[in-house]
């Protein structure tokens, strides 16, 4: 059985809902059936993958070819762990960090979407700005900063987050002249999550962005472009300069809460392009129990421009040797520079 990952309160979690119960339906009456085998799992990833995987345009990936090519490692008598490290590097083919594949003894993952790009971002650097007297609201950690602006780290969208703290983040930090919101590392979670933060920041309804969804088996078959929007908190909202901080570490959720943020008035992007990942992801169960996890929804910025690739800074900076050594963090700076 097959399903998208659906989350209560997305602005088209109505349409992605029906859309996945057309395809439970279909899988459970037209998807192929593989034996339990070696060959068997292998052809069962591969179809699934080339029925509902949705980038293969962007990754420029020939999966036919992959299928040659793999198809050649395959052979009966592969143990398990075998068997999971051809599966596994089959799917690093597609350089997506949303596809995932889970056992009951490992994660076949690809990270080289961050590996091969500076980190940007050190635990050490946050708890010199914090010190011991910030404040905690369940998933946030906050501070007023010694010249009035304000910094705020949420390290996971995973980790939820209430409108009361919202409330009592904002309200405690009312008196600050700019606010710096830190996501760098945070490698996403509850699209939920990321849409109540980013409510904090506008007065008015906002376009931002676009979802398609696969439409049919082929890889080009997609729905037409659904907008989605951001709508203005009910609680207490900011008015002043907001400064989000950013890496190749910021993915998925966090990626999109980028994207929503970029729509807000008086909001700067500082730091590095985020790492993308902005596809709805999708499950499926191979024949031995295994999962695999993947983007099958695409995701575009409000000018229609896909953000699987990552959301560019409006002001580029990087963690510099000099100033680590000097316990400052470049990003963190550069955006306190910034505040009129």
């Amino acid at each position: 059985m097959q399903h998208i990952s659906m989350l209560k309160g997305h602005p088209l979690g109505w349409l992605a809902t029906v859309v996945a119960l057309l395809l439970a339906l279909t899988s459970c009456v037209d998807e192929e059936e593989y034996a339990d085998t070696v060959e068997g799992n292998f052809e069962a990833l591969w179809r699934i993958i080339d029925e509902h995987y949705c980038f293969f345009a962007e990754k420029q990936v020939d999966w036919d070819a992959v299928h040659a090519t793999y198809a050649r490692s395959v052979r009966g008598d592969l143990s398990r762990n075998q068997l999971f490290e051809v599966l596994t590097n089959m799917l690093s083919e597609l350089r997506d960090g949303h596809v995932n594949l889970y056992s009951t003894f490992d994660v076949g993952r690809y990270w080289s979407w961050h590996e091969n790009y500076p980190r940007n971002f050190s635990d050490s650097l946050i708890d010199r700005y914090l010190g011991t007297d910030y404040k905690i609201a369940s998933a946030l950690r906050y501070k007023t900063l010694d010249d009035n602006i304000g910094y705020v780290r949420y390290s996971s969208f995973a980790s939820e987050i209430g409108e009361g703290n919202l409330d009592a983040v904002l309200m405690d930090l009312a008196p600050c002249r700019a606010l710096i919101i830190d996501v760098r590392d945070n490698g996403g979670g509850l699209l939920t999550m990321a849409e109540l933060l980013a409510s904090r920041f506008t007065d008015e309804k906002l376009l931002v962005g676009y979802m398609r969804h696969k439409s049919g088996k082929g890889h080009d078959d997609f729905s037409g472009m659904e907008a989605q929007h951001l709508k203005p908190s009910k609680g207490m909202r900011w008015h002043k300069p907001v400064f989000v901080l950013t890496n190749r570490q910021v993915f998925s959720a966090a990626n999109e809460f980028v994207k929503y943020m970029k729509c807000c008035p008086r909001v700067t992007i500082v730091g590095d392009q985020t790492g993308g990942g902005a596809g709805l992801p999708f499950t499926s169960e191979l024949p031995n129990g295994w999962t695999v996890r993947f983007s099958a929804c695409p995701m575009y910025d409000r000018d229609g421009r896909s953000t699987e690739d990552g959301i560019a800074p409006d002001v580029p900076a990087a963690l510099t040797s000099a100033d680590f050594a000097r316990g400052r963090d470049t990003i963190i700076e550069t955006a306190r520079a910034l505040v009129p």
